[in-house]
């Protein structure tokens, strides 16, 4: 099998041109050609060329391998095809010593629950919120209603936060085995659109994904699994250093020696009880802001030039960053093109946003967190002490807001001038229940407001537009990653309670979907290899 990468044609080209580019690039005939597979697809809107081109890289198989290995020996863009296929650590026994426990059903608990049931350990997964379908009526019920379900919601139920977030699926972690194409695989097997196997940055969208998370359930369950909804861990046994269980909000106690906390970062009670109990954590760094809200129209515009709407490329993305005079890096966070900005607390009293949108991503407007980087030198006092800040700010909110809910918000223009807005321009906000017009500089941190405030107009000479007076913030932004990490060691299990193992974005091992799956696929993978006895 043999890889080529850097191929490009024309926007439009019609499918079938795909084939001869590939006989012609290596100088074969057609019929020594035997096969070839789209392994990705990307173009490069940055630079300003009069055609954009699609980029791909193809895996394929020639009738004599050796000799074109030996033409292209100098050429970076003709290799062997890496074996990105997934190799199992290994198969249960038929006779069970003990059923694995995963805390949280989101992307990192259903890859850590999935990987487990294939290799035959029949994983008890526990998940504190409701099943999707559920789940989605009350994380509507605050949207339209303005009533919060504190155990439903965008953060809590199946399938976590990634469920109600633009699904997607790209990262810029290290995956030297290739446990990304896994996740990749396991969830078109699931239902999801065969073109995120190769699209540069492939996303789902949320009402597709409230579909493939049930299907992935209904495999686990089929493998032996077992899914239990509306399961809140409050206590964990230990014994001498050994995790031994973990006892349930209705006091139902289960023994494990082996369980997976793929905790999500909103867990904060059962970072609390984790804390308590004496479960080695530390604070690490992560960010707040605003979400802002453009015309998809006018990124698309900046972005693609003559391109823009075109239905090859649909809504353009974009990223950015700078980095402040007082020190703070500032850079966009989570962009969701055509897309809308949402109601994500999960706690009474407390406003925090984030963004979504669907597969076909043509909502009117393109929006993305502007966030500020902060550290543990922020917010001093412990492990805990982000949560804390979290908390005060999100709160603060809530009363900024109205105290209904409702999030606070400014124009971008009267942002970047000091002053507050009373009435909304030609960009129209997306989140519901709603906004309340005022001073987002009362909302976060001097060093935040004067970072952002400054970010904006440098923002603006990469994406004409970006700082336009109308576009609207809308705050906060809080949730960006976890505010602390419950620290591993090379067994992935935890540093001080052996047989707890901390995993995914809420214990600070991951930031999305893709990464957080990769992470469940890892956990399980150590957590297979102590109950079989084999050495990592």
């Amino acid at each position: 099998m043999l890889r080529i990468t850097e191929l490009k044609l024309p926007i439009d080209h019609p499918e079938e041109d795909l084939r001869p580019a590939i006989v012609q690039r290596l100088g074969i005939a057609d019929d020594d050609l035997l096969d070839f597979t789209l392994f990705k697809r990307s173009y490069d809107a940055r630079k300003k060329t009069s055609e954009l081109c699609f980029i791909y890289t193809i895996d394929l198989s020639v009738r004599d391998e050796a000799p074109l290995l030996l033409k292209f020996a100098d050429d970076r863009n003709v290799n062997p095809a890496p074996d990105v296929s997934y190799k199992v650590v290994g198969q249960a026994p038929q006779d069970l010593s003990e059923r694995p426990i995963v805390v949280g059903f989101g992307p990192c608990g259903i890859f850590a629950g999935l990987l487990l049931a294939q290799m035959g350990f029949k994983p008890i997964i526990l998940e504190r919120g409701p099943e999707v379908r559920q789940r989605t009526k009350d994380t509507w019920g605050l949207w339209r209603k303005n009533v919060l379900n504190p155990e439903s919601n965008v953060q809590f139920g199946e399938g976590g936060a990634g469920t109600f977030s633009d699904g997607k699926l790209y990262s810029q972690i290290k995956d030297p085995q290739h446990h990304g194409r896994k996740v990749l695989h396991e969830f078109v097997k699931a239902g999801a659109p065969e073109e995120i196997l190769y699209v540069s940055k492939p996303h789902i969208g949320t009402f597709r994904l409230t579909g493939v998370v049930e299907n992935m359930r209904q495999q686990i369950e089929a493998l032996g699994g077992e899914v239990r909804f509306q399961q809140r861990v409050t206590d964990v046994l230990i014994d001498n250093g050994q995790l031994t269980g973990v006892i349930l909000a209705d006091g139902e106690q289960l023994n494990a020696r082996h369980v997976i906390m793929a905790l999500g970062h909103s867990a904060r009670d059962t970072f609390r009880m984790l804390h308590g109990r004496g479960v080695y954590m530390e604070a690490k760094p992560f960010s707040v802001g605003f979400r802002i809200e453009h015309p998809q129209s006018l990124i698309d515009s900046a972005r693609l030039g003559k391109y823009a709407g075109h239905p090859k490329l649909g809504a353009a993305d974009y990223k950015l960053v700078h980095h402040a005079k007082n020190g703070r890096s500032v850079y966009s966070f989570c962009m969701c093109p055509g897309g809308t900005v949402v109601a994500a607390t999960s706690e009474p009293g407390r406003v925090v946003t984030n963004g979504m949108s669907q597969y076909s991503r043509n909502e009117r407007n393109a929006n993305s967190g502007i966030v500020v980087g902060i550290t543990p030198e922020d917010y001093p006092g412990g492990p805990l002490a982000g949560i804390e800040l979290q908390e005060r700010l999100e709160a603060h909110a809530y009363v900024l807001g109205g105290s209904t809910y409702e999030a606070p918000a400014q124009l971008v223009g009267d942002f970047i001038a000091g002053k507050p807005s009373t009435a909304l321009g030609s960009v129209e906000p997306s989140y519901k229940p709603g906004v309340s017009l005022g001073d987002l500089a009362l909302a976060l941190p001097d060093y935040a407001i004067e970072a952002i405030r400054e970010a904006l107009p440098a923002f603006e000479k990469q994406i004409k537009g970006f700082s336009m007076h109308d576009a609207i913030l809308t705050g906060i932004e809080t949730r960006t990653s976890s505010p602390l990490r419950m620290t591993r060691d090379a067994s992935m299990q935890s540093l001080n309670v052996k047989g707890l193992y901390p995993a995914g974005e809420g214990a600070g091992y991951a930031g999305g979907i893709l990464s957080a799956g990769v992470d469940g696929i890892r956990i399980a993978e150590a957590v297979a290899r102590d109950l079989l006895g084999i050495d990592a």
